[in-house]
C-alpha cells in the first residue's frame, strides 16, 4: 500500500525549521540580534575610519553582509560584517585611487571567494592543527581587549566606574535570570544612568554620524578597462584570502563551541555572494566578525540564522529610526561588553601550569608564536599561516627522527639485511643515505622496507643513491617489503631522479 499523500500545509511544516514554533528560541535569537546590532555600530564606524571612508559606508557593509550571509552562509549564528582586517587591505586602494575602485575591489573579491570556494579551498582547514587554533582563539581575545584600550585612555573619570558597573551586571545578572541577555541589560542600564544623570562621557554619536536612509544599489564609478582590473585585482585577491581565512577559522571555532558542523564550502561561496551584494550597495565589504560572533553565540546563546539576519536588520533600524537614542549610548557600555567577550573567548585552560607541563614543547611554541604574530601584525590570517607552517616544520622534525635502520649480517657473511622502520619522506630520507656501511658490507645487500612507507620523490631518490653507492663498489642491492603504494611510487620514479637529467 502506498503512503498517503501529504497536504501542502504538511509539506510546508516539514520544510520549516523546528525553531520557528519555539517562543523560547525566538526570544533568544531576537535579543541576541539586538545586542549584536548595538555592538556592531561603533565597530563598523571605527573600521570605516581605518579604510578612509564615511562611517555610513561601514554601517551599510555590516547591514548587507549580515543579512545576506544569514541566507547564503554555511555556518548558522555566525556574524559577518565590516572588519578591521578587510579595512586594512583595502585602505591603500581607496587612498590612492578613490572610493569607486574600493567598491570594484569588494565586488571582485567576492567573485574570487566564490571561485575559491567552488575549488574547495575550505578543505585546507583540515591542515590547521589544534595548537594553531588555540593560538588563534587566544590572540583573538587579546586583540578584542586591545581594541578597547583607546576607549579607556584619556577619557573622563566616570568612564571607569561605568565599565566596572557594566562588567558587574554581566557577571551577576545571569544569576538572577537568563531570559534577557546580560549585555543588553548592561547597555540599557548604563545608557539610562548616563542620560538621566547627565554624565559627560564619550558616546556612540561621538564616533560619527549615523545614516538616515537605506543604501541604494549601483555599479562602481570606475572605467571598465583592463587597467582598472590590473589595479584592483591584487587588492581583491588579498581581501578574498584574508576574508576566507578569518571566516573559516571563525566557523570552525563556532563548530567547536556549539558541537555542530558547518558547511565550509557553502560558507566560502556565501562570503563571496555577500561581498558582491555589499559592493553593489556601496559598502566596504567584510567577512566573519569574531568578536560579535562570540557575543551572539557564546554570550547570548544564539544558534540559528535568525539572529544573524536580525543583527543586520536591527542595525539599520537602530541607525535610521532610533539614531538619536543610539547616539546617546555610552561607549563604556559597549567597552564592557567587549571586555567580557575577550575574557570569555580566551582559552584559560591552555595557559594553566598543569597544561603547560604536559603539552609538548613544540605545540606550546606554535601556540605562543601564533599569538605573538597576530598581536604584532593585528592580522589573524598572517598569524594562522605562520603558526601552521611552524607546526608543519615541528612535525617534520619530530617525524624525521623516527626512521631507523638496523643491520643483521648472515652468519656466513654472504649478505647483510638492513631493516628500515618509520616513515620515509623528504625530512627523514635525507639521513637515510648515511646509515649504510658501503665499504665493509658483503657483496649482497638486502634492504627490507616492510616496516616503512615511501611517501615522496625524495625518498625514492635516496634509495637510488644507496643503490648507486653500492654499485660503484661492485655490490648487489635488493629492495624488498614495499607495500603497494610505495612499490608503485618506486617503480614509477626509480632511475628518473638523477641530478642533471
Amino acid at each position: 500500500m502506498s503512503a498517503p499523500a501529504l497536504s501542502p500545509a504538511a509539506l510546508l511544516r516539514g520544510l520549516r525549521p523546528d525553531w520557528i514554533s519555539d517562543p523560547k528560541v525566538w526570544r533568544t535569537e531576537v535579543l541576541a540580534g539586538l545586542v549584536v546590532a548595538l555592538a556592531l555600530i561603533p565597530e563598523a564606524i571605527s573600521f570605516s575610519v581605518i579604510a578612509g571612508v564615511d562611517p555610513a559606508i561601514g554601517l551599510f557593509a555590516s547591514f548587507t553582509m549580515a543579512v545576506t550571509i544569514s541566507v547564503v552562509g554555511g555556518r548558522r549564528a555566525m556574524i559577518s560584517a565590516a572588519t578591521g582586517a578587510v579595512a586594512l587591505v583595502i585602505a591603500p586602494l581607496n587612498r590612492e585611487h578613490g572610493f569607486g575602485y574600493l567598491v570594484a575591489c569588494v565586488i571582485l573579491a567576492g567573485v574570487f571567494q566564490i571561485v575559491l570556494g567552488a575549488l574547495g579551498v575550505a578543505r585546507l582547514m583540515r591542515f590547521v592543527p589544534r595548537s594553531v587554533m588555540v593560538g588563534f582563539v587566544n590572540s583573538l581575545a587579546v586583540l578584542i581587549f586591545m581594541a578597547q584600550l583607546p576607549e579607556m585612555t584619556d577619557v573622563p573619570w566616570p568612564v571607569y566606574p561605568l565599565i566596572a558597573a557594566g562588567l558587574a551586571l554581566m557577571v551577576f545578572f545571569p544569576k538572577v535570570t537568563k531570559v534577557v541577555p546580560a549585555p543588553l541589560v548592561s547597555i540599557v542600564v548604563l545608557t539610562v544612568v548616563t542620560v538621566g544623570a547627565a554624565i559627560a562621557v564619550p558616546t556612540v554619536g561621538d564616533k560619527g554620524e549615523l545614516p538616515s536612509a537605506l543604501p541604494v544599489p549601483g555599479l562602481p564609478d570606475v572605467p571598465f578597462t583592463l587597467d582598472t582590473l590590473t589595479t584592483v585585482a591584487p587588492y581583491a585577491l588579498a581581501m578574498a584570502l584574508v576574508g576566507l581565512m578569518e571566516s573559516l577559522m571563525t566557523a570552525k571555532l563556532v563548530d567547536d563551541i556549539t558541537d555542530t558542523r558547518s558547511d565550509k564550502t557553502r560558507e566560502s561561496v556565501g562570503q563571496g555572494i555577500a561581498n558582491i551584494v555589499t559592493g553593489l550597495f556601496g559598502g566596504m565589504g567584510g567577512c566573519a566578525m569574531i568578536g560579535q560572533t562570540m557575543i551572539n553565540v557564546r554570550v547570548s546563546g544564539a544558534r540559528t540564522r535568525l539572529s544573524t539576519f536580525l543583527a543586520g536588520a536591527f542595525l539599520m533600524v537602530l541607525c535610521i529610526v532610533f539614531g538619536p537614542v543610539v547616539s546617546d549610548i555610552p561607549m563604556a557600555a559597549l567597552v564592557a561588553v567587549m571586555v567580557m567577550v575577550s575574557f570569555a573567548t580566551f582559552d584559560w585552560h591552555s595557559i594553566a601550569p598543569r597544561t603547560l607541563r604536559r603539552m609538548p614543547a613544540g605545540e606550546i611554541t606554535v601556540m605562543l608564536l601564533t599569538v605573538a604574530v597576530v598581536v604584532a601584525t593585528h592580522n589573524l590570517a598572517i598569524g594562522v599561516v605562520v603558526g601552521t607552517v611552524t607546526a608543519m616544520v615541528v612535525f617534520a622534525r619530530r617525524v624525521a627522527h623516527l626512521a631507523e635502520v638496523t643491520a643483521v649480517v648472515d652468519p656466513d657473511g654472504g649478505q647483510v639485511v638492513y631493516r628500515v622502520s618509520g616513515e620515509l619522506f623528504f625530512a627523514s630520507s635525507n639521513d637515510l643515505v648515511t646509515q649504510f656501511a658501503y665499504a665493509t658490507d658483503p657483496a649482497k645487500v638486502v634492504i627490507d622496507l616492510s616496516g616503512t612507507h615511501v611517501w615522496d620523490a625524495s625518498s625514492v631518490a635516496a634509495l637510488d643513491a644507496i643503490e648507486t653507492k653500492y654499485a660503484q663498489r661492485g655490490k648487489q642491492v635488493e629492495i624488498i617489503g614495499l607495500n603497494g603504494p610505495s612499490a608503485h611510487l618506486h617503480r614509477r620514479l626509480s632511475g628518473e631522479l638523477a641530478v642533471g637529467d
